[in-house]
This record gives C-alpha cells, sequence and structure tokens, in this order.
C-alpha cells in the first residue's frame, strides 16, 4: 500500500508522469491493435448476418462500443476533475481536460452511427427519441467543457472551471442509461448487459466484446498521449522539457 501510495505521489511530478505517459500510451495502443483487428475481422466477416436486419445490423460493433465509451469518459472525465478541485494536483487537471475531445468523438460516433442505423429501422434519420436526445445532450455537454476550458487563459484556473462543470454533468449519465426505461423510445431496450442475462446472440457477443476492450486501450492511450502533450506545453521552457523534447531525457 505505501508503494502504492508512493507511485502515485510521483505521478503527480509532471516530469515523471511524461515519462510513464510516453510508455503508457504505446502500450495501451499495442496492446489494443490486436482485439481491434480481430474484432472487426469477425463483425465483418464471421458473424452471419442478422435474420432481421441483414448486414445493416453490423453497424452494431461500431455503436454500441461508442455509446459505452461516450459515458464511460465522461464520468472518468468528472473523477480526474474531482480529485482536482480537492487536492489541486495540476496533472489530474489535465488528464480531465484531456478526456473532453476524446469523450466528444466516441459521443458523434454514437449519434452518427445511431443515425445511419435509424434509417432503415426507423425510416427516418433522427427523431427526438429519448436516447438520442440526451445522447445529443450529452455531446452539447463535451463541447461547452472544451469551450469553456479554452475560452480562460489561466489553463488551471480553465482546468478547474471547466472541471466543475464536469463533476455537475454527470448528473445526466444515469438519464441517459435509464432513458429507454423511464420513457417511451423508438430505441431497443438493454439487449447486451455485463452481469445477468443478454439477449444478443452467442456469436455476435465475442467480436463486440472485443470492440469493447479495444476502444477502452485507444481511450487510455489517447488520453496518455493528449495529457503528455498539453503537459510539455504547460511546462513548456523548464529545464527537464528541453531534454526531453531534444531526447537527452529517456
Amino acid at each position: 500500500m505505501r508503494r502504492l501510495l508512493r507511485w502515485l505521489h510521483m505521478l503527480g511530478s509532471p516530469p515523471y508522469f511524461d515519462r510513464v505517459a510516453k510508455h503508457g500510451a504505446l502500450a495501451c495502443y499495442l496492446a489494443g491493435l490486436p482485439f481491434l483487428v480481430l474484432g472487426a475481422w469477425q463483425a465483418l466477416l464471421v458473424v452471419p448476418p442478422d435474420y432481421q436486419q441483414g448486414d445493416s445490423f453490423r453497424i452494431l460493433f461500431v455503436h454500441v462500443p461508442s455509446a459505452w465509451m461516450s459515458m464511460f469518459v465522461f464520468a472518468v472525465m468528472a473523477l480526474y476533475a474531482a480529485i482536482a478541485q480537492i487536492w489541486r494536483i495540476k496533472i489530474c487537471e489535465i488528464l480531465a481536460m484531456a478526456c473532453a475531445p476524446i469523450g466528444a468523438g466516441f459521443t458523434a460516433i454514437t449519434l452518427l452511427t445511431g443515425s445511419l442505423w435509424g434509417k432503415p429501422m426507423w425510416g427516418t434519420w433522427w427523431d427526438w427519441d429519448p436516447r438520442l436526445t440526451t445522447e445529443l445532450v450529452l455531446l452539447l455537454l463535451y463541447l461547452g467543457i472544451i469551450g469553456l476550458y479554452n475560452a480562460i487563459d489561466d489553463r488551471r484556473a480553465a482546468a478547474r472551471a471547466a472541471g466543475l462543470m464536469a463533476i455537475v454533468g454527470l448528473a445526466l449519465l444515469p438519464v441517459i442509461r435509464y432513458s429507454v426505461v423511464w420513457w417511451e423510445s423508438l430505441h431497443q431496450g438493454t439487449t447486451i448487459r455485463v452481469f445477468g442475462p443478454s439477449t444478443l446472440d452467442a456469436s455476435m457477443a465475442l467480436p463486440l466484446w472485443m470492440m469493447v476492450i479495444a476502444t477502452k486501450f485507444w481511450f487510455a492511450g489517447s488520453v496518455l498521449a493528449k495529457a503528455r502533450a498539453d503537459n510539455l506545453t504547460r511546462e513548456a521552457g523548464k529545464s527537464w522539457t528541453r531534454r526531453r523534447l531534444l531526447g537527452d531525457d529517456a
């Protein structure tokens, strides 16, 4: 336990974080690549067409992982923001703000793939359905956090203000999750569960979970790479950053 606390304390040091993020981002990308390749291969070529939706159902293997990630990333961002608000750890501020554009990207992919899927299933590109509408609100919230962070010149003050917005925005996540239960919805109910029985056909489950794992690794690698770049920008001019950028300090 003492070693873990010591390591977490060291991780708050910008030079030490830079070293961890540099190698950690690459490790996450390499770890996620096999899951992405195998998951995409099975989803496109191995899994048979759905008996009702045909091949159009294959968009599920992008849509579902992206939808889960849109909420997961927001929760991680709010967690980092809360730690930064309480203990004023600069690296946590950087990590929280690095999550925002990545989460916005996953949310945009969710809405786009949902629209492409909805057209043949519902006969329309868009409907003010509770699940779609709350997911759109989530995208706007991400964009609001990004905008607020970039509107304030003082980086630390900006991160604290945007982080507070992320913490308050956590209240939206259960609304998104249970929107298909609380209101009448065109969107199908929960068919995939981490805990408990799922109604998803067994042949679809393996590639779907591979894509879910791949997106987790991709997010971890991306947030470390983005946070490292932001950390170097904030620490520009210091001796350790010059050595690191010149390759004199591994």
